[in-house]
C-alpha cells in the first residue's frame, strides 16, 4: 500500500507546532568531524551498544511472553472451556506488549526484515480468514476444513502456505493466533465488541467440523512463533561471535546511525501514521486495523509508538520492570543542535500522548471523523508524521541520509 501525505490543519496540535516552530535556532549545526576524526565517536558507539542491548532485551522479553502464549494454549486446547480459552486470549495480549514495540526495529537492515527474515511469519497483516477457517456464510472455508488438500496441519506445512497466492493469504504469526482465538469482529462496529469464538469451536463433537485440526493449527502456530522470535533473540544476544550483533557493532557508527534513524523515522511517518492509522481512517473499514479480531488495535498504536520512543531516549522498560538504558540519540542530538533535539522531545512525548487519547476500540473510532479533520485519530496521525519529518531533519543535522518513506 502507498503511503499518502497528509495536509497539516490538527487544531489539537498547533501548541507542540508553535512551540516547535517559534523556537529560535540559537545552536547552528556544528562540523561533525575534524580533519578524519569524527569528534562525536564515542557517543556514537556508546549508542550502537546501547541500543543493541535494547534489541535484545525487547525481543527476549517478546520471547518469553511467547513461550507463556503457547503454554496457554496447550493447556486451553487440551481442556478446552470458557476459562481457558479465556486465559489463553490474556496471554496474547500479553505477548504483543514487548512485540509491539520490537517494531522499532524493522526498516533497519537488520535480520527482522532481510531475505530470510521472520518478520512474515510474526506479524503479517491484514489477514484474511477464510484462508484459515470458516467465515460467516462459508462454513467449509480455509485450511482448517479443506482436509482433501491439506491432509496434515503442521508448522512446516502452515508456513510454506504463508501468503501463498495473496499477501492477504496469512496462515501463521500472532494475527492467525488471535482469529484463531476470537474468531471474526463484529461487523457492526457500534456495539463496539471484538470477536467472539466460542470454546466450543475446538470441543471434539461441539463444534462446527474439524474440532481437532483447528487445535493441531493453533498449537503449530505457537511453535512457529516461539521458533521465529528465538531466531531473533539469537540474533542478538551478546558474546556471540558469528551472530549479526557482532556484525552490527562492527559497522561504521554513521551506518549504524543511519540504519537505526531511517527505522524510527519509516515507522513513524510513513508506516505507522501511514499504512496502520490513514489507511484505516481513509477506508473505514475494520479489516484495515491491525488486530481487528480482538480490537487490541489501540495497544498496537501505542506500542510502536513507545518503541520509537525508546529508541530515541535510549531506554527500555522489560516486562519485569527493570531497564535497560545507556546513550541515546537524544544525548547526541542534544550535543549538536540542542534546539533540534527540544523538538524532538517535544514530539515524542506528545505521540504517546495522542495516541493514548484515541478511544477504544479503534474500529468503532474510525468512524467518528474523517480524513482531514480534527479528532482523536487524525490528530495522532499529523503528529508522527511530523515526528518522522524531525527525525530526518536530526540525520540532516548529523550529516547523515535516510529515507522515512516505504
Amino acid at each position: 500500500m502507498k503511503t499518502r501525505l497528509l495536509k497539516v490543519s490538527s487544531l489539537l496540535l498547533v501548541g507542540v507546532i508553535v512551540a516547535i516552530g517559534c523556537k529560535k535556532d540559537k545552536d547552528p549545526p556544528a562540523p561533525l568531524t575534524t580533519g578524519t576524526i569524527d569528534q562525536y565517536a564515542t557517543i556514537k558507539t556508546a549508542i550502537k551498544e546501547n541500543y543493541a542491548n535494547i534489541v535484545y532485551a525487547n525481543y527476549q522479553d517478546s520471547y518469553d511472553k511467547a513461550v507463556l502464549l503457547k503454554t496457554a494454549l496447550v493447556t486451553f486446547t487440551n481442556a478446552p472451556s470458557a476459562s481457558t480459552l479465556s486465559t489463553a486470549k490474556q496471554a496474547w495480549l500479553d505477548a504483543r506488549e514487548p512485540y509491539g514495540q520490537t517494531e522499532a526495529f524493522r526498516f533497519a537492515s537488520g535480520p527482522i526484515d532481510d531475505v530470510d527474515g521472520p518478520e512474515g511469519a510474526l506479524n503479517a497483516w491484514p489477514l484474511d480468514e477464510g484462508y484459515i477457517d470458516y467465515i460467516s456464510g462459508m462454513a467449509n472455508s480455509g485450511i482448517i476444513n479443506d482436509i482433501v488438500t491439506y491432509p496434515t496441519i503442521s508448522g512446516s506445512v502452515l508456513e510454506g502456505l504463508n501468503e501463498q497466492g495473496g499477501e492477504a493469504n496469512i496462515s501463521i504469526g500472532y494475527h492467525a493466533i488471535e482469529f484463531l482465538l476470537w474468531g471474526q469482529d463484529d461487523v457492526n462496529t457500534a456495539l463496539q465488541t471484538p470477536g467472539n469464538r466460542p470454546f466450543t469451536d475446538f470441543v471434539v463433537g461441539g463444534g462446527p467440523g474439524n474440532e481437532d485440526r483447528r487445535k493441531d493449527y493453533l498449537n503449530a502456530v505457537a511453535e512457529l512463533l516461539v521458533d521465529h522470535l528465538d531466531l531473533m533473540v539469537s540474533e542478538w544476544e551478546p558474546n556471540n561471535s558469528s551472530n549479526y550483533r557482532t556484525a552490527f557493532l562492527a559497522l561504521p557508527n554513521n551506518t549504524v546511525l543511519e540504519y537505526i534513524l531511517t527505522a524510527i523515522g519509516t515507522l513513524s511517518k510513513s508506516e505507522l501514521a501511514g499504512e496502520r492509522m490513514f489507511t484505516a481512517l481513509s477506508n473505514q473499514d475494520q479489516e484495515d486495523e491491525h488486530s481487528c479480531f480482538s480490537d487490541n488495535t489501540h495497544r498496537d498504536i501505542i506500542l510502536n509508538a513507545q518503541g520509537i520512543r525508546n529508541v530515541y531516549l535510549g531506554s527500555y522498560t522489560r516486562t519485569d520492570a527493570s531497564i535497560v538504558s545507556g546513550t541515546s540519540i537524544k544525548d547526541l542530538i542534544n550535543q549538536v543542535n540542542s534546539t533540534l533535539e527540544g523538538e524532538l522531545t517535544i514530539l515524542s512525548a506528545a505521540s504517546i500522548t495522542l495516541n493514548n487519547a484515541i478511544p477504544v476500540p479503534f474500529d468503532y473510532a474510525l468512524t467518528q471523523e474523517s480524513v482531514g479533520g480534527s479528532g482523536p485519530v487524525m490528530n495522532a496521525i499529523y503528529n508522527l508524521q511530523y515526528q518522522g519529518d524531525k527525525i530526518s531533519e536530526v540525520a540532516t543535522a548529523l550529516g547523515l541520509t535516510i529515507s522515512t518513506t516505504l
